[in-house]
């Protein structure tokens, strides 16, 4: 059931999001059915609790909780588009001016990306070659104009260097780009760190590993320069990227070679996006590709991706020049204080004493005109990511101010305060009463007023009124004493005025006795007279 603010959620909802989410292998904690008291108001406390902590565990991994399932459970209304429809529409369209290409099948799910459709290809002429196009929308960092990206993408196809993986053909319009590879059976290094099929969908081949074992050191090592050098080749170029992670690393034979350069141009999100942008320190796409060579580099020793960012102590690695290089990207101190430079990676001893033998010379001529282009788009990606990460730091700051005023630590310190508060208004109070008692005797010393007068009683003072406590009725006497002499003046109490007087009335009023009232005669004239 949907409404205008909220989606309302039934317990069979979160069974068939779970028998989908069954493709990664992994033992998620969705409470069990309950047929017989179902309706009890402990159980649907119960219950609820659950699959509040079941959504927590899909919404704190990186790979579930950016999965098309999870999008569409959680926000239906802003994924409820098609995509793979769109994907073939656009592929179809392309087939009509290009008629020498043929889908071959569709590469289901497998890529991470909701709004990036696979298909694998095939020349008409060439029927034994095999090719991958990849099919995208433009993202939310799109700042190219429609003619500027037609053309950065074209420039695709004629980039040519030894760590960048081959495009034979790359086109884009107004609203989505289309770009085809040559396929590699042998996969990414991400297929090679978790040993499995490029072809299987992205949830089962990285969800849950069935053994996990990082790289050895050499390859490490001969990997880790491959990759550096290229991000310094597109950094020289002025071209952005900010888009490394493994699986965007094809290998083909004993070299590691850059995909997607295309991601940028469309202004699509980062895989680790949701890390980077926690960290105000990580504000330009230079320094975004280190950090996302940190993960890379984590992911290549481990066998495994980090538990959380930062790291505050790294597990044993192949050599202490790994870690050295680790902490200088992922520690607390590196989000701190800053990434560090690629070029100060590649002087480092992990990387410098690594020999290239590829002797390809690199080719990327990019026209002057829209080398202005890319750098005005480059500069606009991070002014936006500067934004969202000043959102993110008030949110945090809202967030840890709220939690500490709810925290009962917080709450256990505000009730002392208010009873030391209280505590220190009424003995002022008092204090103010006190004067005000002893001024009011030494004033009335010299008048003559019988207690038993019922006169107004003196006004109380308005200063710590609220919080003195009106004084406890006088106990009844033991005997009535003998009527009060009024001839005499009587001395004054040296209590307070307002508590004398109440005590002198309630006194006469217990002491009366009717049958001391003497009896009096009256001449009464009120009767008219006769004459």
């Amino acid at each position: 059931m949907e409404n205008s603010w909220q989606i309302v959620r039934r317990y069979s909802d979160f069974d068939l999001l779970n028998n989908s989410l069954q493709i990664s292998a992994l033992s998620l904690p969705l409470p069990p059915k309950k047929l017989i008291g179902n309706m009890e108001r402990e159980f649907i406390a119960e219950r609820q609790k659950g699959l509040q902590s079941y959504l927590d565990v899909i919404t704190t991994n990186h790979i579930l909780s950016n999965c098309e399932l999870v999008k569409k459970f959680l926000d239906p209304n802003n994924y409820s588009v098609n995509y793979t429809e769109i994907a073939l529409q656009h592929v179809s369209m392309f087939f009509r001016s290009e008629p020498k290409w043929e889908v071959v099948e569709p590469l289901k799910d497998i890529g991470w990306r909701i709004r990036k459709k696979y298909f694998l290809m095939k020349i008409k002429n060439q029927p034994k070659e095999r090719l991958m196009l990849s099919w995208a929308d433009l993202g939310p960092d799109k700042f190219l104009s429609d003619k500027e990206l037609q053309c950065a993408v074209k420039l695709l196809s004629a980039c040519s260097h030894p760590y960048i993986y081959k495009v034979t053909f790359a086109t884009a319009n107004e609203s989505s780009a289309l770009v085809i590879r040559p396929f590699n059976e042998k996969g990414t290094l991400k297929d090679l760190i978790y040993k499995a099929k490029p072809k299987e969908p992205f949830l089962k081949k990285y969800c849950n590993p069935k053994k996990i074992q990082g790289l050895e050191l050499q390859q490490i090592k001969t990997f880790g320069r491959q990759i550096l050098e290229v991000l310094k080749f597109l950094h020289e170029k002025g071209f952005p990227y900010g888009h490394l992670h493994s699986a965007n690393v094809m290998l083909d034979g004993d070299a590691c070679k850059l995909l997607d350069l295309e991601n940028a141009l469309l202004g699509l999100p980062s895989f680790y996006r949701s890390y980077f942008s926690q960290f105000r320190k990580i504000n330009t796409l230079e320094s975004i590709d280190v950090h996302c060579f940190g993960h890379l580099l984590y992911e290549m020793t481990y066998g495994r991706p980090p538990d959380s960012i930062p790291v505050d102590s790294f597990p044993p690695a192949p050599s202490l020049s790994v870690v050295s290089v680790l902490e200088s990207i992922l520690s607390c101190d590196a989000m701190k204080n800053g990434m560090p430079t690629v070029s100060r990676l590649l002087q480092m001893p992990l990387f410098s004493d690594v020999l290239l033998t590829n002797s390809e010379k690199p080719q990327f001529k990019i026209p002057t005109k829209l080398r202005e282009a890319l750098k005005i788009a480059k500069e606009c990606i991070e002014k936006r990511l500067t934004e969202e990460q000043k959102l993110i730091h008030q949110h945090r700051r809202l967030t840890r101010a709220q939690s500490h005023h709810g925290s009962e630590e917080e709450k256990k310190r505000r009730k002392i305060l208010a009873r030391k508060s209280k505590r220190s208004t009424f003995e002022s109070g008092e204090e103010h009463s006190a004067k005000y008692s002893n001024s009011n005797n030494s004033a009335g010393s010299g008048a003559s007023s019988p207690l038993t007068s019922p006169s107004s009683p003196t006004p109380p003072s308005t200063a710590g009124a609220s919080s003195i406590p009106p004084p406890p009725p006088l106990p009844p006497p033991a005997a009535p004493p003998p009527p009060p002499n009024t001839d005499v003046p009587m001395q004054p109490d040296p209590r307070p005025a307002v508590s004398t007087s109440r005590g002198a009335l309630l006194s006469s009023i217990q002491r009366f006795q009717k049958g001391t009232l003497k009896k009096t005669e009256t001449c009464d004239h009120s009767a008219p007279r006769i004459s």
